[in-house]
């Protein structure tokens, strides 16, 4: 029998940044056993040119995506639905395991902020990775 893959879903109001990055860390460091959406309540028109410079310092390459809203996730039910600290409420995707990570929004902040919320992002994803394996 295979294994279902995990399915994890990181939401935020424009998922124009924090999700995006969360997203591309978790499809990065959890390979094959992940299937990883990120959406957000109020869609931005395009993801940050600032989060693709600095995932790109990572060597994840998020040029090619664009933000969804939560209607455009898959109509299945989620593992975990991870929000980024944006006091979003999700009533639209089920999920067996709703998870709140206090994450700043670098919006309108600087590149050097914007590694910093990077990085925190990406030690998130690395603990809770190994949490759930």
């Amino acid at each position: 029998m295979k294994k279902e893959k995990l399915k994890i879903v990181f939401v935020c109001v424009e998922n124009a940044r924090r999700s995006q990055m969360a997203q591309g860390f978790a499809e990065v460091l959890g390979g094959k056993k992940l299937e990883v959406y990120s959406a957000g309540s109020k869609p931005s028109a395009a993801v940050d040119p600032l989060v693709i410079e600095v995932m790109g310092e990572k060597g994840i390459d998020l040029s090619s995506k664009r933000p969804k809203s939560l209607n455009e996730l898959p109509p299945v039910e989620m593992d975990y639905l991870i929000t980024m600290g944006c006091e979003e409420t999700c009533p639209a995707v089920l999920t067996k395991k709703m998870i709140e990570w206090d994450i700043p929004d670098p919006k309108g902040k600087s590149i050097e902020y914007f590694r910093e919320v990077r990085d925190l992002i990406e030690d998130r994803v690395r603990d809770f990775l190994k949490e759930i394996s």
